[in-house]
């Protein structure tokens, strides 16, 4: 079984391959880990402007660079 690459708490870049949804670069923080999905590991991410949560696959996070 494949572990998550990302963890709670952390804070990552999210890139939605889903043309129409609007992130602007802001920084997302990891909020829950969710089972996989067509064998995609997924997550819950959440940008700290939003007032709602985002469903993420892996492929879609990358990690923070640090600045």
């Amino acid at each position: 079984m494949a572990s998550h690459k990302f963890k709670v708490g952390q804070l990552v870049n999210f890139a939605p391959s889903r043309s129409g949804m609007p992130t602007s670069g802001r920084q997302y923080e990891v909020v829950r880990l969710l089972p996989p999905d067509a064998g995609e590991l997924q997550y819950r991410v959440k940008c700290k402007g939003d007032t709602f949560e985002r469903v993420a696959k892996e492929s879609e996070l990358s990690r923070r660079s640090a600045v």
